[in-house]
């Protein structure tokens, strides 16, 4: 295959010469080599197309006008189609049946490892992978290719105001750990009425709020599963240990107990923890980066902490960061179209216009030389990352059954908010653990 790619290179070295010595340009376009120097252009002819299977409805308008500037820019043709939201695998399954399949598309879980690695060119030493900053998002299969990489990534944690931390005599630098978590929390709610705002916003139950904790915090468990084990997940474990409940545990506590609302009034929701965040009346919000551009017109000086929970080591945890958004190249592709599709990649993270607008639309590009996030909470888990802080993964995307998992941890939730006693935190542990090697037997059922 190698020795089939070079021979098809240099036939496209011959063409792009003859082109352009002839002045015969245009036509069907060049497209940049696998360095990432532009290619096509007035002169010289194109090879290879690209056809980007987009997963991100909101990043349509844009994705679209960065293939007309590409094309416009190196005479390659890129198309550029949306799935509906909620669509994506329908439709690339639909997709990869054509005689013009997506040469450019989306891998991102190991589930969809799993479905699609047959398709999946192996991207390592690639242009496109030498660009990246970690390798915290990439996809691999149970080889060791390099299935797909994290294109963009979320980020999730608590986030603070430091101006109310500092109302009540604190400062930032007294939170590393949870002890100091604790510490600031306690007091400031023990104020309360005399600061005139409380620690943290509410922690609602409800379907529009228990996300945060049974989708997000309850993490702490799986992460630190993976750590004691020395090795991230690559598959959902059919079950889990439970060994770090009660760091979870210590930080739901920490937030049920010391807020604006009583914890017998979270299980039916109908409180604003992101409006009681905005308006000053409480100095944490659990939540995530998504929440950057609505609360930080109101507390300009929002940042995100991590999730400490009282594990040994934790001053050096990070963010909780992860992405569903991996690209991929088709294999099955002709090599002309994986190398236009590479360059088409790498000139989207690099070029100063095309990545000033993917992060403009994405908030953050792990690549060298994609400019800075505009985004402050994005901005905070890469500073924890670049002062050697561990990355706290997307253990969660591996919940079996998520939708009946999460429910159970729901209703126990509630019984131990509703009553905190040591029996019904054992029904929440119960949920937790227990529910997983339920659910994982139920999902894996032939």
């Amino acid at each position: 295959m190698k020795k089939i790619i070079a021979f098809v290179l240099g036939a496209i070295l011959v063409i792009g010469l003859l082109a352009g010595c002839s002045g015969n340009g245009g036509g069907q376009g060049g497209g940049q080599g696998g360095g990432g120097q532009e290619g096509g252009g007035e002169g010289q002819a194109a090879t290879g197309r690209v056809y980007w299977l987009n997963f991100k409805p909101e990043l349509d308008e844009t994705a679209q006008k960065l293939a007309t500037m590409y094309t416009e820019k190196t005479g390659v043709n890129v198309q550029v189609v949306t799935a509906a939201s909620g669509t994506y695998s329908q439709t690339l399954t639909s997709e990869m049946d054509k005689s013009e399949a997506p040469t450019l598309f989306i891998i991102g879980n190991q589930a969809g490892v799993k479905d699609w690695k047959d398709y999946a060119l192996d991207l390592t030493g690639t242009a496109i992978a030498n660009e990246l900053t970690t390798d915290a998002y990439n996809l691999y299969d149970e080889t060791g290719k390099l299935c797909s990489i994290g294109y963009c990534y979320e980020c999730y944690g608590i986030i603070v105001n430091p101006d109310l931390i500092e109302a009540a005599g604190h400062t930032m630098d007294e939170i590393k750990n949870f002890e100091g978590l604790k510490a600031v929390a306690e007091d400031i709610h023990a104020r309360a009425a005399e600061l005139g705002f409380d620690a943290f916003s509410s922690s609602d139950m409800d379907g529009s709020s228990s996300w945060r904790f049974t989708g997000h915090m309850i993490n702490l468990e799986y992460v630190y599963e993976e750590r004691a084990a020395g090795s991230v997940w690559t598959e959902c474990p059919p079950e889990l240990t439970g060994e770090f409940m009660k760091n979870y545990k210590n930080l739901f506590d920490l937030c049920i107990n010391n807020s604006l609302t009583d914890p017998k009034d979270l299980a039916t929701g109908g409180h604003d923890a992101e409006a009681e965040f905005k308006e000053g009346k409480a100095a944490f919000f659990v939540n995530g980066s998504w929440e950057y551009a609505a609360v930080s017109e109101a507390v300009p000086r929002a940042t995100m902490i991590p999730y400490y929970c009282g594990v040994e080591g934790e001053e050096k945890a990070g963010l909780n960061c992860g992405t569903e958004n991996c690209w991929a190249v088709n294999a099955k592709a002709s090599p002309e179209d994986q190398q236009a599709t590479i360059d088409f990649m790498v000139w989207l993270v690099s070029d100063p216009e095309a990545s000033a607008l993917m992060v403009e639309q994405l908030g953050i590009l792990p690549y060298k030389n994609a400019p800075a996030s505009t985004n402050g909470f994005l901005n905070d888990a890469a500073r924890y990352t670049d002062e050697g802080c561990y990355v706290m993964d997307w253990a969660t995307n591996y919940q079996p059954n998520v939708d009946d998992y999460r429910a159970a941890l729901v209703s126990a939730l509630n019984a131990y908010c509703a009553d905190q006693s040591d029996a019904n935190w054992a029904l929440v542990e119960t949920a937790a653990i227990q529910g997983w090697a339920v659910q994982y037997q139920k999902a894996n059922a032939n």
